[in-house]
């Protein structure tokens, strides 16, 4: 853990600041939106989320580059590293947008191609997730008020409650008929979306959680909360890590089956 307190740190710092920005936002009459080129909605929030977060990190890590959902990638100001901030600065935009208080800034860390630190904070909800490599996962509502999670200890698809963000994606990839058999075998399936399902599979309230298309920025914090909690978090493939931009994440005794029955 030592290894990256200050990274955690970091973390919860930009977490406040983001809080205290998209919540100002969060039902604003006057909310601004817009559509970007994929016809998905950005909102001043989120764009003032991740201006803000990117000017902290430029004063406290300038050693370290930034990606981001709203402006791309940045080179790191002190020159070429290892290390690369991955900010969605809100995850549920959709959400956001509707007054659904399911949204949140996800915020991560990553040492070349695996991220090492991962927080998620839910103001709306009045909840946050975080992990780090070696140090294990917590929610709460701040880091003073930590509690360790610990994904379930469900073995039976049958007795599992089972998490998705949608069917349209599933049918887009022609997996549609897989994920009913997974539903219809399923004790329980919910569609939660967006961050919040594989924290539910982190704190064990979920079995598992599945999706089809994803970018960084949106798989990059949830990897090591879901592993450092004792789940798996694999593509579709079952390649560990962000690469394959999809997610199957699960307690990991569900895992193969899954793997299985999406391939």
């Amino acid at each position: 853990m030592a290894r990256y307190a200050d990274d955690l740190a970091l973390a919860h710092m930009l977490a406040d600041t983001a809080d205290s920005i998209s919540m100002a936002r969060f039902r604003a009459l006057d909310l601004h939106v817009e559509s970007k080129p994929d016809l998905t909605p950005v909102t001043d929030a989120d764009t003032a989320v991740e201006r803000a977060i990117r000017a902290t990190l430029a004063r406290t890590r300038p050693r370290d580059g930034v990606l981001g959902e709203e402006f791309g990638a940045s080179a790191p100001a002190a020159g070429p590293g290892s290390r690369q901030w991955v900010i969605d600065p809100i995850d549920g935009t959709k959400n956001f947008v509707r007054g659904v208080p399911i949204w949140g800034t996800l915020i991560a860390l990553m040492e070349g191609d695996q991220p090492v630190v991962g927080l998620v904070s839910a103001p709306a909800l009045g909840r946050r997730w975080w992990a780090a490599t070696g140090h294990g996962a917590f929610a709460g509502r701040h880091q003073a008020a930590a509690t360790p999670i610990r994904v379930s200890g469900v073995a039976r698809l049958a007795d599992a409650s089972f998490c998705y963000s949608s069917l349209n994606g599933w049918e887009e990839s022609g997996r549609l008929d897989a994920m009913l058999d997974i539903i219809r075998t399923s004790w329980r399936n919910r569609a939660y979306g967006d961050f919040y399902g594989y924290m539910l599979v982190a704190e064990g309230a979920v079995d598992a959680m599945v999706e089809p298309e994803l970018s960084l920025w949106d798989l990059a914090a949830l990897i090591p909360i879901v592993t450092e909690a004792g789940g798996t978090f694999t593509d579709l493939t079952g390649r560990p890590g962000p690469a394959g931009r999809s997610a199957v994440a699960s307690n990991g005794k569900l895992h193969r089956d899954l793997l299985d029955r999406l391939g």
